[in-house]
């Protein structure tokens, strides 16, 4: 599927298709935690939130791709067939 990326999207952002509603996904670094973005299809950021990672061993800089489950909540992200969970660090509706 090739999805072009709203403007308003950094251009590292991953497309993720869902039955239900896809969204864009976009992970940066602020020291040791992660804020992760989410968007809507057409570029409406639903979400930015501080995530930190439940397992040990992921590198921002390596390639990754986002999977089910992500959302507001928490995000799976797969880097050499190995899934990195995170977690929102105060999570509200």
């Amino acid at each position: 599927m090739n999805i072009k990326t709203p403007k308003n999207i950094n251009k590292k952002a991953q497309f993720l298709a869902g039955i239900g509603a896809s969204a864009w996904f976009y992970i940066y670094q602020e020291k040791s935690r992660y804020i992760i973005e989410r968007y809507s299809e057409d570029g409406n950021l639903e979400c930015s939130r501080l995530f930190r990672l439940n397992n040990t061993g992921f590198d921002i800089n390596r390639p990754y791709n986002f999977t089910y489950l992500s959302n507001c909540k928490q995000c799976t992200i797969i880097q050499d067939k190995k899934k990195y969970k995170f977690s929102a660090v105060i999570y509200e509706n």
